[in-house]
Formats: C-alpha cells, structure tokens, sequence
C-alpha cells in the first residue's frame, strides 16, 4: 500500500465532508481553507487531513512518503469539462488570418476551421493520434489538470469518428487521471453534405451511433448548435438518438448566437450548456430550477476576441457556473486552466474563490465525478494539486505568467 502524508500545509483548500455537489449564486463565493493542517493519503484515497496540531503522529513509516508543504497550497486537482485533446495538427495560418482581419466564422466558411482539422485528422494514423495525445494530456497535468473530458468531432466521417474515440478509450486505459469521453460527430457539416443536412445526420443516427454503442466508446454525445451548423431542432434530433443510445447530452450552445438551444438542451436534461458567450433571459430562465451546469471557457473568448460569458449574471440568478478550457487547435490552442482562472477573474470580474470553485465542484458535476472530484473530503479519491511556495490562493490567478503547480499526486 502506498501511503504519503503532506505536513506543514499553509492552506488546504476545498476541504470538507458534506459539502454541495454543486456551489451556486452566493455559495460560489464561499471557499473552505484550513490554514497549517496536513492531508493522508492511502493508494490515492483521502484517509484523514485536519490541523497540524491534531496530527497525531506516524506509527507505520513502511511505504510512507513524508512531503512538507511549507508555504504551499494544497488544493484537489482542477477538471476540466470540455476539451478535444485529440486532433492531428495545430492551426497557426489561421491565427495569423485572423490578425490579418478574417473572422472565425468567415475562415471556416472557406473551408477552415473544424473542417481544416478534419481533413489533417482523417490522414493521421490511430497510433500518431495516440502518441500525440498523451503528451499533450502529460503537459495538461503538469498545469493542474486531474480529470479531462474529451471530444471527437474531428472526423466527419464514420471511420475517422471511430478513430477518435477509440484513441480516446486507450487514452483512458492508459493514463493516471480519469478521462471521459463525447461523441461530437455533429461538430460541422462535411461539404459533401453541406447541401443535404438531413443526410449527414441520418449517417450520425443510423450509422455513427449504434457502433459507438457496439465499442462502448463515449459517455457524453454532443452537437454544435449555432448558425451556420447545426440548427436547434438539428441538435433536438440527435441529441434524441444518443439518449436512445444511454449518452447523456453536453452541448456547444450560444457561441456567437442565441437561437433557444439552451432550452432545448435542458428540456433534453443536458449535462452541461457549453460556450455561453452569449446570454438571453429565455436562457436564464430555462436554467433556473434545472439540473444543467453552465459551462464558460474564457480563453476561447480571449483567442478568438469575442465576448466572455457574463458569469456574474447567472451567479445573480442564483445559478452555477463551471469553467473548461476548450482545448483544441483552432479557437483554444491552451489547456492550461490557471490561465482560465485568470481570465475569469480579470475578464468576466469572478472572484478567486468563484473561479475556482468552478474549475473544480461545479466543474467535477460537469463530469459526472462529484462522488470521487472537487473537494478534498474522506473516502476521495480526487487527485490532488500542491503548489510552489506562494502568499495566497489569489496568487495564482494574479501573477497569472507563472507556473504555479509544483507536483500533482493522482
């Protein structure tokens, strides 16, 4: 059995038993922080914490590693609810086409953007898809990242939608931190069907979902509902057959437009409501009383220049709010989720402690991991962050230049 103790902790943060699966509207401001305490754990599990001065000492020292956290921050890990870790190849030409004045959606009507990475991903092999992953996921953690949602939805066809989540379960197989997966097939529309909508989600329905089902091969299904992709009763449609399949709904909503999908999403119980850039009072009240997390990825906003999702205005409502990365080559070339925090802070005016209470409880229930993530609480088994020496916890997201995670135990 393996066993570490971390001792001298400056502040263990989000500690508790009994604590909400979910911190919404005022709660999110509340953030529990025990100052000099120490934390046990046994083969990843969460086995005792409290004050310095209640340890009681060690009487087995066999496989025991002692870590003094002197002037750190113990914190469970971030997670991070959206991401599509798995693609072939970055796309730089088109963040200098943006610099040079086209839009995000002018350069995906030429045939860039998620189409561009679909092209580059049905030429990659399963084994490169892989390889190429799991560095990135070892970079991922090495920022904080201890659970990771991934997406297909760069395959466009049945054979490479496959690939992709097929590298995604050997993904999960063969790394430290829980890993879920999405079928996003509806991600956009190949061109050879672009004038035949109904074809390309007969071909996801009929074709695309039973063998997802057949491999075991995602949890979550989601679809791309804006204009210029997938209309609301588009998504309604698929969304429909994945829940006929046991895939629970996240989606991509309100980008760039709001055109009801919230609603719908939730009517269909949606896990998560993703984007959130822009915001309608139809929205707000669809969310109220629902079981849907409110999913914001801020970095998107800052690459892309468009706005950030009003957080402050749901917390108003008395909603919750979680906080991802998007991840991915074209709108979020970054995972790193203390620049999220950052931005959520400097940019959409959340606090420390609202930011990262959504970067780990509310952000663990957008995961479907609040019995095992989010808080540091007996029995866990969240993996968990200890920081380099720093003041305080609004440190982090103040100096946000710095690498501020010196290990994280999974």
């Amino acid at each position: 059995m393996k066993k570490v103790l971390i001792k001298n902790i400056k502040g263990l943060v989000q500690y508790g038993e009994d604590l909400p699966k979910v911190r919404k509207g005022a709660q999110m401001k509340e953030l529990p922080i025990l100052e000099n305490a120490y934390l046990a754990l046994e083969d990843g599990v969460i086995v005792a914490y409290g004050a310095m001065e209640d340890w009681g000492g060690i009487t087995d020292w066999r496989d025991l590693e002692v870590i003094d956290a002197e002037g750190k921050f113990v914190l469970p890990a971030f997670c991070d609810s959206h991401t599509h870790t798995v693609f072939a190849k970055s796309r730089e030409e088109e963040f200098v086409d943006r610099i040079n004045g086209l839009s995000y959606e002018e350069i995906a009507l030429r045939g860039g953007g998620i189409l561009n990475s679909a092209r580059r991903l049905q030429e990659m092999s399963e084994d490169e898809l892989f390889e190429h992953a799991m560095v990135r996921i070892e970079r991922l953690m090495s920022y904080g990242t201890g659970a990771l949602e991934i997406k297909s939805g760069y395959g466009l066809t049945v054979d490479a939608e496959l690939k992709m989540l097929r590298v995604v379960k050997r993904l999960k197989e063969a790394c430290s931190i829980e890993i879920k997966a999405t079928f996003l097939g509806a991600h956009a529309f190949p061109p050879e069907y672009k004038e035949n909508h109904q074809g390309y989600i007969d071909l996801i329905i009929n074709e695309m979902l039973p063998k997802i089902a057949e491999e075991k091969l995602a949890n979550y299904i989601d679809v791309f509902c804006e204009r210029n992709y997938f209309s609301v009763d588009e998504m309604a449609e698929i969304l429909q057959a994945g829940i006929g399949y046991g895939l629970k709904p996240k989606v991509h909503v309100n980008q760039f437009s709001t055109m009801g999908g919230v609603r719908k999403a939730v009517e269909l119980k949606a896990l998560s409501v993703d984007h959130m850039e822009e915001l309608s009072d139809d929205d707000i009240d669809a969310l109220k009383g629902s079981d849907t997390m409110p999913t914001i990825l801020p970095s998107c906003s800052h690459f892309l220049s468009i706005p950030f999702g009003d957080a402050r205005r749901l917390m108003e409502n008395d909603l919750p709010v979680a906080l991802a990365s998007d991840f991915n080559p074209g709108s979020t070339p970054s995972g790193n989720l203390c620049f999220v925090w950052s931005l959520a802070c400097v940019k959409m005016k959340m606090t420390p402690e609202e930011a990262l209470n959504a970067l780990t409880v509310n952000a663990a229930y957008a995961m479907d991991l609040s019995e095992t993530h989010g808080t540091i609480s007996l029995g866990k088994r969240t993996p968990i962050l200890i920081t380099k020496e720093i003041p305080n916890i609004a440190y982090i997201p103040y100096s946000f230049g710095d690498q501020h995670i010196d290990r994280i135990l999974v």
